[in-house]
């Protein structure tokens, strides 16, 4: 049985890192990394409670994510955000994703929390791309070996659109496979904004990344729009 590491980056996850951990141990053969990029809201003590492994790290997802992958032992890695919870079985489903011929990488359905039925609609969108398009963002619990993500180099490190950048190299290699059960991240976002702020935002910001705007541009832009 492969084994698998569940990297988690966070930062300020009080609310549901403690329960994010709790339904990831529910997995056979799995090792479980928490970084931490300077959380200040008891997120570090919660963690410290718990049986997982726990690093710092600079801020930023990319640099966090790649610095758990630097000490996992795992054959697998999973890359999970602190607000997104896993599916029963989750274990069992990347390990046959994983298995199959020609399947570089993977990633879980999305499903969203909250109950307004527009949210529904995202979630469509979102599945309908990364089924047709192969094109999973990190909210979606990216997995691959710990073979190929070092091959590829990891994460560019860079402040945002790296999900897209590792996605846009894999794609290269292989096929990406989905999930049929989802993971279940936070609403906040998308309840915060609204549905067509945030969309119009993410799209916005994928479209100028193409079009060569630096991700440090980017990342202070989409950041003050979140507020």
């Amino acid at each position: 049985m492969s084994s698998i590491s569940i990297i988690i980056p966070v930062l300020n996850e009080i609310g549901t890192i403690a329960q994010i951990i709790s339904t990831a141990q529910t997995g056979k053969n799995v090792e479980i990394i928490v970084v931490d990029g300077g959380s200040n809201d008891g997120t570090i003590e919660v963690v410290k409670s718990l049986d997982v492994k726990l690093i710092y790290s600079p801020p930023g997802r990319s640099v966090q994510m790649n610095s758990g992958a630097k000490i996992a032992t795992g054959n697998i890695l999973l890359f999970l955000h602190g607000d997104t919870f896993l599916p029963l079985n989750f274990d069992e489903l990347l390990r046959e994703i994983i298995a199959k011929p020609n399947i570089i990488a993977g990633a879980f359905k999305l499903g969203i929390r909250g109950r307004k039925r527009s949210l529904r609609i995202v979630e469509i969108m979102v599945n309908w791309r990364s089924c047709y398009w192969q094109m999973p963002y990190g909210d979606q619990g990216i997995f691959l070996s710990a073979k190929v993500f070092e091959e590829v180099g990891g994460f560019p490190e860079i402040p945002i659109m790296e999900d897209f950048e590792l996605i846009r190299k894999l794609r290269k290699r292989g096929r990406i496979s989905i999930v049929s059960k989802p993971v279940l991240t936070s609403g906040r976002r998308w309840q915060k904004l609204g549905i067509f702020k945030t969309t119009l935002i993410n799209q916005v910001v994928i479209i100028t990344y193409l079009l060569g705007v630096s991700p440090k541009r980017l990342a202070q832009w989409y950041r003050s729009h979140l507020k």
